[in-house]
């Protein structure tokens, strides 16, 4: 037993300890009480804000970035840990990485797609909305994979997408509720289609999803969409099971932050 050790200092209860914290105050700041609203933060070379997310358009015309017919598909190959860890204060650096072993061509993709957005967004034109109007319609991108989510619980698995502009998810079935979860809270549709294997999907794919708004604020589950395949279209059906009200009202605002912000 320790106490049968030799050289063990016994307790010295009449010795008297201070604690000095004078280099903890001098490197801390301690606000409580003095707000300053006007002072600029100062951000370390890895911190980054996160990119401002926009309500959700009256339509979509979404293009497929990466399509995954694995059985499943976990949030590891989604988002590797380990050698991102660092960036996980820097959103847009961390998205670098998103389906890095999974699919290297994701975030060129993505970003393609994106590009167009801005575009859009600013009111410039672009070929990418194949006619339909800049102003009610808005682009972005989607994965396809049978079963997302297996895993842990990583919420940069869905916030990866987004930052790069993801607007939804296209699945049989989602692996796991929390990655549905993560999904809606970063402003993402978490579709489901029982048949969307024998549809196909390749990169380069495009959904237009008419009213989709206004679908979202009816409660509507089934959501009637056009598949766009090397120039032919399909009429195709995608459903919302068991969305809530809550969960609507985050993806009509465009994510959780934007949510809770109203």
């Amino acid at each position: 037993a320790a106490d049968e050790l030799p050289d063990v200092p016994a307790d010295r209860p009449e010795e008297n300890w201070n604690y000095d914290d004078s280099a903890y105050k001098a490197r801390v700041y301690f606000g409580v009480g003095k707000a300053k609203p006007e002072t600029e933060l100062i951000y370390g070379p890895n911190i980054a804000d996160w990119p401002e997310q926009i309500p959700l358009p009256e339509n979509l015309l979404l293009t497929a970035a990466a399509a995954i017919y694995d059985p499943v598909t976990t949030t590891d190959e989604l988002i590797p840990s380990g050698e991102t860890s660092s960036y996980r204060s820097n959103p847009l650096r961390l998205s670098e990485f998103a389906l890095s072993r999974k699919d290297p061509q994701y975030v060129p993709r993505a970003k393609a797609i994106l590009a167009e957005e801005r575009k859009r967004r600013a009111g410039e034109a672009t070929d990418a909305l194949m006619g339909h109007d800049g102003k009610t319609t808005g682009l972005g991108s989607f994965v396809m994979a049978l079963k997302p989510g297996d895993g842990s619980a990583r919420e940069q698995a869905a916030s990866c997408q987004r930052v790069l502009g993801g607007c939804a998810n296209v699945c049989a079935e989602f692996a796991t509720k929390r990655y549905r979860s993560n999904v809606v809270n970063w402003g993402m549709l978490p579709f489901q289609a029982a048949d969307v294997k024998e549809w196909n999907i390749q990169p380069g794919d495009r959904l237009y999803i008419p009213n989709i708004r206004a679908a979202l604020e009816r409660g509507d589950e089934s959501i009637p969409a056009t598949l766009i395949q090397n120039g032919q279209e399909k009429a195709v059906t995608l459903t919302l099971p068991g969305m809530t009200q809550e969960e609507r009202e985050i993806v009509l605002a465009g994510c959780l932050i934007n949510y809770y912000a109203k």
